[in-house]
């Protein structure tokens, strides 16, 4: 379930509609005007890596294609609304309910002809990466960091606050592990500085999958904790087995249920509190 995004500061939320309104404008907007693609398109030469798509200049307009398609000579032709379709689900069927998750499907190609079909192709592969990836360029982004974030938050999402800047800060290098999102995350947590870069396009807040999962999170964190009696040694074995899961895949099922055990971002933190301990009482 893709969750909506809670009310944002004045000056971000004037930014982005503003940048919205020049994005979404309509078929008929002039591109002249689109500040935030123009800008991108300045950066197309001739070609352009943005997340898992490779877009390339070409005489006739833009080529887009899968990274791992790069040297393939036959692939399927799609329109740049047909990507909307493509990029809901994985290659196995799962539906995506985070579009800069690293499991775009392959095997296809995109020509845009104009720039309006490529600010259409972008929009469906990546929504707001574009207008994003241009408030990230600005002298001050509008970045807002997640004590900010969560302090804001009403109703249920209000446990997402109660967590220690050490549990936050655990929830999200889970939650937002490369082997589940690309983006460059701007936003911190104290003590946790912002991420390295993996792709152009900039992660400004924490998303409402990471918000689910913090949700979560802190209901674990108040459940009972039985004692486990492991020897350092077994400790160790654990986070070997988790490590050797994580290798061998297995990170099928809804990406965002939670409430499964063996849901791939649920291991990844139980994989982060292993190391940790681990870390805390080596000899």
């Amino acid at each position: 379930m893709e969750l909506s995004e809670r009310a944002w500061p004045a000056t971000k939320q004037f930014f982005h509609f503003q940048t919205a309104a020049m994005l979404y404008a309509g078929p008929n907007m002039s591109a002249v005007t689109n500040l935030a693609l123009r800008a991108l398109l300045a950066r197309i030469k001739p070609e352009l890596t943005l997340a898992q798509v490779r877009v390339v200049r070409m005489t006739e307009g833009y080529e887009l294609r899968h990274l791992a398609d790069r040297e393939a000579a036959t692939l399927r032709e799609v329109t740049p609304e047909e990507l909307r379709s493509l990029a809901q689900f994985t290659e196995a069927g799962a539906f995506r309910p985070l579009k800069s998750a690293p499991n775009l499907q392959a095997g296809w190609r995109c020509l845009a002809r104009t720039e309006e079909e490529l600010e259409t192709a972008l929009r469906h592969l990546y929504p707001g990466a574009v207008a994003d990836w241009y408030a990230a360029q600005s002298p001050r982004p509008p970045v807002t960091h997640y004590r900010e974030f969560t302090a804001r938050q009403t109703g249920m999402y209000r446990a997402t606050a109660l967590l220690t800047d050490e549990q936050a800060a655990q929830v999200a290098r889970a939650g937002c592990h490369q082997n589940f999102c690309l983006k460059q995350r701007l936003w911190t947590v104290e003590g946790w500085p912002p991420g390295e870069a993996r792709s152009l396009i900039p992660c400004l807040e924490p998303c409402a999958v990471l918000l689910e999962f913090a949700r979560k999170a802190q209901r674990i964190e108040l459940e009972g904790k039985p004692r486990c009696n492991l020897a350092f040694d077994d400790a160790q074995a654990a986070q070997a087995a988790l490590q050797i899961a994580w290798r061998g895949g297995g990170a099928d099922g809804r990406e965002a249920d939670f409430n499964a055990a063996d849901n791939p971002r649920r291991r990844q933190l139980v994989l982060d509190k292993l190391t940790s301990y681990l870390n805390h009482h080596a000899t």
